[in-house]
């Protein structure tokens, strides 16, 4: 996210750190629901945790709906900074950790009442509701039924004029993501055993283990082929977030899982993961911190000759990476360099046991 996000210019990005114009998909249309997919595989084993230490289902749900609402909080707090320093046409309510913050609202007390059963139902009926409600419109950026409610809910507050990618009602596919995803954890838990908060995702690499990560990849398999046959008749779209879209991106979120668990728990090659590691221990500190670097970065204004005003972030991108034939080089050169910083940081927090938690 940090690389889509942070390119040195928007002007010059390669179209797979695109996301895709409306309909289709592309390399970064999977990251998002890959986000929400893991933070339900956590959930399910973070309840797993706090069951065991006497939590009752009440404390569980109670603790994600503050969860929750403090995730939703920050991202708002990031969208009132960013229109106060970059003097933004409008001031934007929706965004990523709002979006984030409803998902875990909604799937965490589903979770804690009921499990895996309860959630496969849940995500069902948020699937095959949204898709009854898509039935009723259009599906272009200003007619959709989506688009009219956020337009009436948000009024001007919304990413473009049209629609929000990350709008009201396509915020509850996005919480079918993340219940799947706690399916997903809540069999792994079963089938291998639990967790290990430390070096692996799984306490003992062996024949529970395999057998987790096969029925892991056959359940991606299958949902991923079955979002792809749906999205012959309801488009695959991320902005949508179409049922189409949910199922096939938990699908291959699925079997990126158990492709990590085969190398990382089966294989033991877990040196080459650490930088994921240090990232994903403080995941939304990264992403907060990387949004809040490039607020600042872009609001700072140097001289930049001629009586013109430019920003710190481009007077660093023109100085130290445009200096290539194709600038979508030099773009992804510093978004790969903005990473390494926030690597770097999460590799000194890591070391020294700091893991920042909502």
């Amino acid at each position: 996210m940090i690389v889509v996000n942070d390119p040195g210019t928007w002007a010059a990005v390669y179209p797979p750190l695109r996301h895709a114009e409306w309909h289709g998909w592309t390399y970064t249309d999977t990251i998002f629901p890959f986000f929400l997919f893991l933070a339900g595989v956590s959930m399910a084993l973070s309840f797993s945790r706090r069951r065991d230490a006497g939590a009752s289902p009440r404390d569980l749900a109670r603790h994600a709906l503050v969860r929750g609402a403090l995730v939703a909080a920050i991202g708002l707090a990031l969208n009132v900074l960013s229109y106060l320093l970059l003097h933004g046409e409008r001031l934007r309510f929706p965004g990523v950790l709002q979006r984030i913050g409803v998902c875990i609202a909604i799937a965490g007390p589903i979770v804690a009442a009921g499990r895996a059963r309860a959630a496969a139902l849940a995500a069902a009926v948020l699937l095959g509701g949204y898709a009854a409600i898509l039935s009723f419109g259009p599906l272009d950026p200003g007619g959709s039924i989506p688009a009219r409610v956020d337009r009436a809910v948000f009024g001007s507050h919304t990413w473009k004029p049209e629609f929000d990618p990350e709008g009201l009602l396509s915020t509850l596919p996005a919480a079918a993501t993340t219940l799947l995803g706690a399916i997903a954890g809540e069999r792994l838990r079963r089938v291998a055993g639990g967790v290990n908060g430390n070096r692996s995702l799984l306490p003992r690499a062996d024949v529970s283990t395999g057998r987790a990560a096969r029925e892991l990849a056959a359940a991606g398999a299958a949902a991923a082929a079955a979002g792809w046959a749906w999205g012959l008749a309801l488009p695959v779209n991320k902005s949508l977030w179409t049922p189409s879209y949910a199922l096939l991106t938990a699908g291959l979120a699925a079997l990126a899982l158990a492709a990590a668990i085969g190398v990382v728990d089966l294989l033991g090659a877990r040196r080459w993961a650490a930088p994921f590691l240090w990232l994903g221990r403080n995941a939304i500190a990264a992403f907060v911190l990387s949004t809040l670097g490039a607020i600042l970065l872009l609001a700072v204004k140097i001289d930049g000759g001629g009586g013109r005003r430019r920003s710190l972030w481009n007077a660093i991108y023109r100085g130290g990476f445009d200096h290539f034939a194709d600038p979508r080089l030099a773009s992804l050169f510093f978004a790969l360099a903005y990473l390494a910083v926030w690597i770097a940081a999460c590799g000194v927090l890591y070391r020294r046991r700091i893991f920042i938690k909502i």
